[in-house]
């Protein structure tokens, strides 16, 4: 599985963090014809408790993936009271296989758990499948849309309950 490999939480504008945040954005331009992810996010938004951002490093401690949740409630993006929202997964291609997206997500979610969060949502798009199918087989379901790209006909939406 993914021995070796420790999570640690870092701030979202830590030199690693940023250096997976320029691949992630890469990764999505090519699946999604030029378009980025244009969602705002400011560092404030993932510190405890009110988020987490996990940075997942190999034995030569290098940093191989990311995940993090942000606290989202009720709002006009379609977000409930209590939802946890999930940001920047990601995993280094070399790095794919090993599990760690599963790891991460798990950690988000017991996270968000124990910060009184009651759903993880996610929106994720139809040129990932592989993270439809990670989330899909996490126990997440496919739900109204819902943030910013709410609009988006390849947008896809998920949601699972965090119960306690």
């Amino acid at each position: 599985m993914s021995h070796g490999i420790n999570l640690r939480a870092v701030p979202y504008d830590h030199p690693d963090a940023v250096k997976l945040e320029a691949q992630v954005q890469v990764e999505y331009q090519t699946r999604y014809e030029g378009e980025g992810d244009a969602t705002h996010l400011d560092p404030a938004m993932f510190v405890p408790p009110n988020g987490l951002y996990l940075l997942a490093y190999d034995t030569s401690d290098a940093p191989v993936a990311s995940g993090a949740w942000r606290r989202q409630d009720r709002s006009e993006e379609g977000y409930a009271d209590g939802d946890a929202e999930v940001k920047r997964m990601y995993v280094i291609p070399e790095a794919r296989g090993l599990g760690l997206a599963r790891r991460i997500l798990a950690e988000l979610e017991t996270a968000a758990r124990s910060a009184g969060r009651t759903r993880m949502v996610l929106e994720t798009g139809d040129q990932q499948p592989e993270a439809i199918a990670l989330y899909l087989s996490s126990g997440y379901t496919m739900s109204e849309k819902f943030g910013y790209y709410r609009f988006h006909d390849s947008s896809r939406c998920m949601t699972k309950p965090l119960h306690p």
